[in-house]
């Protein structure tokens, strides 16, 4: 014998467990457990016709596909069936609807994939470091730009093995068996998602603390995206680089966000520029979307800022401390119309704390923060405290 209510709120605490399990974020699996759960209970559980109204049992053998309990019952409660629909079946449908109801509650405290990411069709990159983006199906296909280590993408199309996505200002195409899709893709998307705050204005001042009566550590530039560490009264708590500071929450837009491609075609050289200084920018690219470590020196298994420019120029026999303070104090100083690329740049709030390689075309790549990790950021998203020239 079952008790009727039992029943029902075990089916209430099967939904709200399973509302908790990231792998069951997508309505359409919500829905599918529902009706099987819907169903088990039409096809095997019915009002009995000898007890309370709050008793079910389950008994007999299936008839051409429906059990002879769902049968018998629906005979035995026809009279008292309502508007066509017989009290067994009310009975279930009423154990469906509670299925529904709990359903309906997950689904909106948990928004759809889709409304949570923005896309259509996501797909995640599942390979170890970055993955290149080509122009054609083929690695022999130009090489656009990479996608870093857990990067999201638009997926367009399939072709011969090869996905054509968008991600960033990106399109183009990435051999498909490198990225995650469905259920796995939203998984990965669960973790890998950071809530930013964009900076709307010029002249941006981050502060030590939650006050305008504060010190100002930093300026930043409109359009700077920047990790959030905790949102309070009219205040945001915010990470640039290996500093913490906080902004007015009333020039910064907040969003949650995944990484996303970045372009080569963002290098902008200009003329006159040696083939030292080229060929160093393009060595230090090819590590965006890496990890950062404080106090790391691995390009690819974890560097810091200073450890990442230490050990790019040490491949061009240029040997330089792990310290961006003490990095400061080699080469010549330099105005920010002189730079190039290859130059170093260098930021703190009072004192030097961090150092990045100049790119060309007003921008850097840097190792940034753990959130962020190796990055390309404009030149000027805080003011440079200082320029050096190392390549003559």
């Amino acid at each position: 014998m079952y008790n009727y209510n039992n029943i029902k709120e075990d089916a209430k605490a099967f939904i709200d467990t399973i509302g908790s399990n990231p792998k069951f974020r997508n309505k359409r699996v919500y829905r599918t457990v529902a009706l099987s759960l819907a169903f088990f209970a039409l096809a095997g559980v019915c009002k009995s016709t000898s007890g309370s109204t709050d008793t079910l049992t389950a008994t007999g053998k299936p008839i051409a596909g429906i059990s002879t309990v769902l049968a018998n019952n629906s005979a035995a409660y026809s009279s008292s069936a309502t508007a066509g629909i017989s009290s067994v079946l009310a009975v279930n449908m009423d154990v469906e609807s509670a299925l529904y109801s709990s359903v309906s509650d997950v689904v909106s405290t948990a928004a759809a994939p889709k409304e949570d990411y923005g896309y259509e069709n996501l797909g995640m990159g599942k390979c170890e470091g970055n993955l290149n983006i080509r122009k054609e199906p083929s690695e022999s296909g130009k090489l656009l730009g990479k996608l870093p280590e857990h990067g999201a993408v638009e997926i367009l199309d399939e072709e011969d093995g090869w996905y054509k996505i968008e991600s960033g200002e990106l399109k183009g195409y990435v051999k498909a068996e490198y990225i995650a899709t469905g259920d796995e893709a939203y998984e990965m998307a669960a973790e890998e998602i950071t809530t930013m705050a964009t900076v709307t204005g010029d002249g941006l001042r981050i502060r030590e603390s939650a006050s305008t009566d504060s010190p100002v550590i930093i300026n930043l530039n409109s359009g700077e995206k920047l990790p959030v560490i905790e949102t309070l009264d009219g205040w945001v708590k915010v990470s640039v680089d290996s500093d913490e500071g906080y902004v007015s929450a009333d020039y910064v837009e907040i969003s949650d966000e995944l990484p996303t491609a970045k372009s080569l075609d963002e290098l902008a050289y200009g003329t006159g520029v040696s083939n030292v200084r080229v060929d160093l920018v393009n060595n230090a690219l090819q590590y965006v979307g890496n990890r950062y470590v404080w106090g790391g020196t691995s390009l690819t298994n974890g560097v810091d800022c200073s450890g990442f420019t230490m050990q790019i120029y040490a491949q061009y026999g240029i040997w330089l401390p792990h310290s961006s303070r003490a990095q400061a104090g080699y080469g010549r100083s330099i105005s920010a119309s002189e730079a190039q690329p290859g130059d170093l740049f260098f930021y703190g709030s009072g004192s030097i704390s961090h150092v990045a390689i100049y790119m060309g075309g007003g921008q850097i790549v840097h190792a940034s923060s753990a959130r962020t990790g190796i990055k390309i950021s404009n030149a000027f998203y805080r003011t440079p405290l200082k320029i050096v020239t190392l390549l003559n």
